[in-house]
Order: C-alpha cells, then sequence, then structure tokens
C-alpha cells in the first residue's frame, strides 16, 4: 500500500508540474499573443543554477533560490530583447519557431554544462547494474568507490575517468566519509541503456579495496622498477618479444575480456597452476587473485577440493605457497 501511496504522489506532482507548464504558455500567450515555448527552459536553467549554488557552492537554500529565479528572470529578459524584440513583425509561425529554436539552445546549454551529473552523499550509491554498451564515469569532484562484480572496490577521485565495459556488473559511489560528483555517459541500444539489479549490501559497500600491489614479488630489486610490470622485472631485456607478448596480448587483452571478472580469471588460473604443481608462478597468481577480490577460505577450500584430482603433492605444494602469500600479508 506505501507503494501505491507513493506513485500516486509522484503523479500527481508531474501532472502539477505540466499544469504550471501548461498554464504559463497560456499566460504569456494572452499577455503577448506569443506561444511561447522558451519559458520551461528558463525555469529549467533556474532550477540548475539554484541546485548549483546550493550543492555545489554550499549557500543556504533561500540564498540559492534567489540566485535562481534571478537567473530565470535575467534569461526571459535577455531572450525578449534579443529574439522575440526582434520579431516582432515576424508572423506568428516564425515567433513559435523562434521559441523552440530558443527551448534547444537552452537545453543542449544545460547538457553541456551540467550533463548527466550525478552526486552521492557520503555512504550512498547505487545498485548493482549493467550497461548495454559500457558507461564512462568522469570525476567531477570528492572521493568516490566503483566496484565491477568479482573485483576489489576502487577509489576514485578527481579527475578519473572510469570505463564500464559493456554487459560487466557493478556499482558506484561515494566514499564513506565523502561526497562525490561524476558525470555518466552511456549509449542506448534499442532504447535501453540500463539494467538494474539487487541492492549493494553495507558488506559489500564495506568490502576490500584495491591496493598498489600488484602480482609482482614483493622484493624490488631496482628503486626504478616501480614502473615496470611484473613480466619486465622477471624478464628484463633478456627476451623482449616474451615479455610484450606477456604484457600487451595476455594481460592486456585476454585478462581484460569483460566475459569473465578479474577475480573468476584469478580463481581460473590459480586452479591451472595447482593441478600442474607450478609453485613459482603460483605465488604471483596468488597475489594477484588476492588483490583480486579472492578470499583466503575460498584459495584454500579450492586446494582441498583439487587434492583429489590433481594429486596430493601438488595440494600440499600448493597450501604452502598460500599459507605464505595469506600469511604474509
Amino acid at each position: 500500500m506505501a507503494e501505491v501511496f507513493r506513485f500516486a504522489l509522484l503523479g500527481l506532482g508531474v501532472g502539477a508540474l505540466y499544469s504550471l507548464a501548461s498554464q504559463g504558455l497560456m499566460v504569456i500567450y494572452r499577455g503577448s499573443g506569443i506561444l511561447n515555448f522558451a519559458h520551461g527552459a528558463t525555469g529549467m536553467v533556474g532550477a540548475y543554477v539554484a541546485w548549483e549554488v546550493r550543492d555545489q557552492h554550499g549557500q543556504p537554500f533561500l540564498v540559492a533560490l534567489a540566485v535562481g529565479v534571478l537567473a530565470s528572470a535575467l534569461l526571459g529578459a535577455l531572450t525578449h530583447l534579443l529574439v522575440m524584440r526582434q520579431l516582432r513583425r515576424a508572423s506568428p509561425l516564425a515567433r513559435i519557431v523562434a521559441t523552440l529554436g530558443v527551448l534547444i539552445l537552452l537545453n543542449g546549454i544545460a547538457v553541456i554544462r551540467y550533463g548527466a551529473r550525478v552526486t552521492f552523499e557520503p555512504g550512498a550509491r547505487t545498485a548493482w547494474h549493467t550497461h548495454t554498451l559500457g558507461q564512462t564515469l568522469i570525476v567531477t569532484s570528492g572521493v568516490g568507490r566503483v566496484q565491477q562484480w568479482g573485483a576489489p572496490i576502487d577509489e576514485i577521485r578527481t579527475g578519473d575517468v572510469v570505463w564500464i565495459p559493456p554487459g560487466q556488473k557493478h556499482w558506484h559511489g561515494g566514499s564513506p566519509d565523502a561526497a562525490m560528483s561524476h558525470i555518466a555517459v552511456v549509449e542506448q541500444l534499442n532504447g535501453s541503456s540500463t539494467e538494474w539489479l539487487e541492492q549493494v549490501t553495507d558488506a559489500q559497500y564495506r568490502g576490500q579495496l584495491r591496493t598498489s600491489s600488484s602480482a609482482a614479488p614483493a622484493a624490488r630489486p631496482a628503486a626504478d622498477s616501480a614502473a615496470q610490470t611484473p613480466a619486465q622485472r622477471l624478464i628484463g631485456d633478456f627476451s623482449p618479444k616474451l615479455v610484450d607478448l606477456t604484457d600487451r596480448v595476455l594481460f592486456g587483452e585476454v585478462w581484460a575480456r569483460p566475459q569473465l571478472s578479474q577475480r573468476d580469471r584469478s580463481l581460473v588460473t590459480v586452479t591451472a597452476l595447482i593441478a600442474m604443481n607450478r609453485p613459482d608462478q603460483l605465488r604471483s597468481h596468488l597475489i594477484r587473485a588476492r588483490d583480486n577480490g579472492v578470499t583466503q577460505e575460498e584459495v584454500v577450500e579450492a586446494i582441498t577440493h583439487l587434492a583429489f584430482y590433481a594429486g596430493w603433492p601438488s595440494a600440499m605444494t600448493a597450501i604452502g605457497v598460500a599459507k605464505e602469500v595469506f600469511e604474509g600479508r
């Protein structure tokens, strides 16, 4: 029943807005003899200005409201002086077309200025969702979080640009202690762009943050190796082509494919290395798996399960490596 009342109130509110817009058109027509479709756009600009003054610049509501009304009044006066007054001898059709032009122009300016900007208060976030053709997030202010399914949470800050692949389940929002605003860029396919899924739980929201560490060994032989990839640190200039194939094809293309999450790819890779009894490669991939959100309990259970399929010696070797990785963190 609460949902029924909520949607009823929402419908009444939208209906009231349409009623005010139509009455505004009629009042302007009675006073000037012109159907001015631009008056709604001037109101929209005033509302955006009031929102920006209040939320982005921290001014009181009454101050923001006064600035918004003043902006609408100024824009209406400019429209009259620069457009409508110049067309006072034109035909009614020309004047209607002119007001439509102003409407389109102001709407375009609002989209460019404000875009699909969304602000998340501290702790606020979206539900899990996917985008048919992917999504680009441009962080305009604050500190936030974004997580793709199966991967650790990434912290995002002003100036960061995040690409979400098509069909990738994810969420984004503010950080626990700071708000975050971003512009979201999405495209539609057959009229659809987003599929909303379940809510993000508090446990998921406060989950593991991705660390700056990678699959590389903890010890770094040289100060300038921080900018090198794990393959470059391991092989160096001994085999440049193998380094290139590892970085560009394996990790740059195969691991980046959206059909499997980073977490799932880590589980598959770790399982294969356990079965083949490759402890040297297993160590670095367990570090990578840990950073991609695979837990110690999941690794231990996978090794126990594989003991019956890959052999007891392989499982005992793997459990020793896993113990080093997770207890040495």
